[in-house]
């Protein structure tokens, strides 16, 4: 992996470790986290799938060592980045990679966090225990993503990241 990659890597983690620091609200059970989704976007579309799901752990891996995330933003972040860069990667749409985002963290990773939570946490929830939260978080996360990444994209700044990235 090029050291550039690397550098853009770390500064998207920075900002989402940062955001979810200053910006979160209650939903229910757990507290939303929207930058993390929204760097999420941004990162699928200029790192793509692979990139984006390393932000997305090491960002939640930072959350957690700080004592700001729990055990789910690992499946949450990871999921619906991936998710986010696949279709990204195979439409070249930013509305896809959004959408990646919702369905992979909202509906995917709400799913698969019940067992996870047995397993890692000790809870015994139901199969939509966590949609609600999840949806919340990476709806709202998913619009500033799109906003963003369509903003940058229309100044030119995603195609001069992906130059350096070259």
């Amino acid at each position: 992996m090029n050291t550039r990659k690397m550098i853009v890597m770390t500064m998207f983690v920075a900002i989402a470790v940062a955001g979810s620091i200053f910006i979160s609200f209650p939903t229910g059970i757990a507290r939303a986290y929207p930058i993390q989704h929204a760097v999420n976007v941004v990162a699928a579309v200029t790192l793509g799938p692979a990139g984006a799901a390393i932000v997305a752990f090491l960002t939640a891996l930072i959350r957690i060592l700080t004592g700001t995330g729990s055990l789910l933003a690992f499946p949450g972040g990871i999921i619906g980045a991936c998710l986010a860069g696949l279709l990204y990667k195979k439409f070249g749409k930013i509305w896809l990679a959004g959408m990646g985002e919702l369905v992979g963290t909202g509906l995917i990773a709400s799913l698969l966090a019940v067992p996870y939570a047995k397993i890692l946490m000790g809870t015994t929830t139901t199969a939509f225990f966590f949609f609600p939260s999840f949806f919340i978080s990476s709806g709202s996360g998913m619009l500033i993503g799109i906003i963003l990444a369509a903003r940058l994209q229309r100044n030119g700044v995603i195609k001069r990241i992906n130059q350096l990235l070259v």
